[in-house]
């Protein structure tokens, strides 16, 4: 049974480092510990492709901007023919309800005013498909959200979010072999 795992973000030099995209950072950290190839675009989406305990894993990130995921999600889930996102699809994203550096795993729920997860959720038509949460921290004050999570970490906050990124990786690459919930025991 293939694997479908997406990690959110934002396409573009210009938002590379920010909090939006450490679902991306998580995808690349992926990509480097299972030693896949270059990603190729398809389903609007850079695409790379891996085996895992004997599955095929798919590695997205989607091209269409972090609002419209849904749509390149719902692309790869059609062509790939996978109709039970419960099992067959994880989804890496940033959280600003979680401090900076921790992660969360969730086996459903609501998009928890993430536009990202809104946008899966309103493609597939469920919110029953995993995920895993990378904190991001709040911001303070009166900062805008959006600013917010377009902005890059502070210096003190990368060794925190990096250990974040490679544990949601680990986790990741766990759900590939070994059902959810025992997942979640493991790294929650």
């Amino acid at each position: 049974m293939a694997k479908l795992i997406v990690g959110l973000g934002n396409p573009g030099k210009e938002y590379q480092k920010t909090r939006h995209n450490v679902g991306f950072w998580s995808i690349e950290q992926i990509s480097e510990e299972l030693h896949v190839a270059t990603p190729k675009e398809k389903w609007r989406s850079l695409v790379s492709e891996s085996m895992v305990h004997g599955e095929r894993v798919y590695l997205v990130r989607p091209l269409t901007y972090m609002n419209v995921s849904g749509e390149a999600v719902r692309a790869a889930m059609d062509f790939l023919k996978l109709d039970r996102p419960n099992e067959q699809l994880l989804v890496i994203y940033d959280d600003m309800d979680l401090p900076v550096g921790k992660i969360r795993l969730r086996e459903k729920g609501s998009s928890g005013g993430h536009n990202g997860i809104k946008s899966i959720i309103s493609h597939l038509g469920t919110q029953e498909f995993p995920r895993i949460r990378i904190g991001v921290g709040h911001p303070s004050g009166d900062v805008p959200i959006v600013d917010y999570v377009l902005s890059r970490f502070a210096k003190a906050e990368l060794p925190l979010v990096g250990d974040a990124v490679v544990r949601s990786a680990e986790a990741a690459i766990e759900f590939c072999k070994t059902p959810f919930p025992l997942v979640m025991n493991a790294f929650n």
